[in-house]
């Protein structure tokens, strides 16, 4: 009887650290049987020729196969002038990428009961009650007309960038004249302001289209993380590093990145008019490119993180297990399955389709890409990428630091590899 009971308790922990080993990435295990390693070096091959052509300073790509780190990899500078190179842990700022988290941290407040999906944002801030619609727009002068909003924008608007909110900078040239005379930041950078009361700001001007009406990339992530805020009584700052970071052991991703990292902080790069590969100056397209070594209080939910390419890795290797990761659980399998699954009546880009959060691989994209039907992705404004495969199991990140980018196809090449390296 002893024995059967000791091997039933042995038993039991054995599959507990089975379980426990399948939540998180393994790093040092026998290399994967379904994986052509020999294959995936030719990502090294098609780098270093980028590089040595000058089409690119410096590279990181990181994937993860059935849980286990298959290829991580630092190519080329981080930074080019010093010839320093670039570490596999290089930190970069990964911009949108942020928006992820920022959903993550939503359906959490959505977890706890605080909030529910189709629930309008005014009853949180007032600002955003009873709101307009664009109707005439004078280029002259920018001042317009207005016509009542048919409906209140959602949290699930919001996620699903369907909530007639346009981007400040970087959206349409309406928009950018409306939210420029409003003062309204992009959340690119470092802003010395005060997020609530530039989302109550935007709350009082007029939405581009009505809610639920089309997709339009904006400020709605800006204005979930604010919410976040203002519904959990924790800057977002404070929430992320609670609720996801530390649990998750993501040490790497801050909004105020300390000094004692910044010798792993990459530089930011752009093109000249013949795209010659020059460095970021200061204040080009309004971004500071130190603004991760500034110290700030305006928590952008859309572009605001700077991150490692492992970090991330383990934040959407928890979204492809269910929610958990390392016995933690940070979203229950039905949250990340409603995050992963198609909320729109329209395709958001013509083809494929969008999730609470995350860009969804369509049938129609499947038939002509590597990539497999829903697929989730996302990527950062200065030159990052990431994409989440449940067919394959599998987690891949891409990441520069350079925009734009004339050699974008080298994404495509190395996705490509990666897929014909899977036996």
């Amino acid at each position: 009887m002893k024995q059967t009971v000791k091997i039933l308790f042995l038993s039991i922990l054995v599959l507990n650290s089975f379980v426990l080993s399948a939540q998180v990435i393994n790093i040092n295990l026998e290399p994967l049987p379904d994986v052509n390693y020999d294959h995936l070096s030719r990502i090294d091959t098609i780098v270093n020729n980028y590089i040595g052509k000058e089409y690119s300073n410096g590279v990181v790509t990181l994937v993860v196969k059935d849980n286990q780190l298959v290829y991580w990899k630092g190519y080329g500078f981080l930074d080019k002038d010093s010839s320093k190179p670039m570490p596999k842990d290089a930190i970069f700022r990964i911009m949108s990428q942020t928006k992820a988290i920022t959903s993550v941290g939503i359906m959490i407040l959505y977890e706890q009961g605080k909030i529910y999906l189709d629930e309008p944002i005014g009853n949180f801030i007032p600002e955003f009650k009873n709101q307009q619609v664009l109707d005439q727009f004078n280029e002259a002068d920018s001042t317009y007309t207005t016509i009542p909003a048919k409906r209140n924008v959602t949290f699930r608007d919001l996620l699903t960038h369907s909530s007639g909110i346009d981007y400040a900078g970087i959206g349409s040239p309406i928009a950018n004249a409306i939210y420029g005379k409003a003062k309204i930041p992009s959340g690119l950078g470092n802003f010395n302001a005060s997020l609530l009361q530039k989302m109550k700001a935007l709350g009082k001007l007029p939405l581009l289209f009505q809610p639920g009406e089309k997709f339009r990339y904006g400020l709605n992530t800006d204005l979930l993380g604010c919410l976040i805020e203002v519904i959990s009584g924790k800057t977002l700052d404070e929430f992320f590093r609670q609720h996801i970071f530390n649990p998750l052991g993501m040490k790497d991703t801050y909004y105020n990145l300390p000094q004692s990292k910044a010798s792993r902080l990459t530089t930011v790069y752009t093109e000249d008019s013949l795209q010659n590969i020059i460095k970021w100056r200061k204040g080009f397209n309004n971004i500071d490119p130190d603004y991760p070594l500034i110290p700030k209080s305006y928590f952008s939910g859309g572009a605001g993180l700077s991150s490692t390419a492992m970090d991330y890795a383990i934040f959407l290797q928890m979204l492809l297990n269910g929610g958990i990761y390392n016995d933690h659980r940070i979203l229950s399998p039905r949250s990340v399955e409603l995050m992963t699954n198609n909320q729109l009546e329209y395709s958001y880009n013509g083809v494929d389709n969008f999730g609470l959060g995350f860009a969804l691989t369509s049938s129609i994209s499947a038939s002509k890409n590597a990539r497999n039907k829903d697929s989730y992705s996302w990527g950062g404004y200065l030159g990052t990428t990431y994409w989440v495969d449940p067919k394959e199991n599998l987690v891949c990140l891409i990441m520069t630091q350079h925009t734009p980018n004339s050699h974008w196809e080298l994404f495509t090449k190395i996705e490509n590899i990666i897929y014909s390296s899977i036996n």
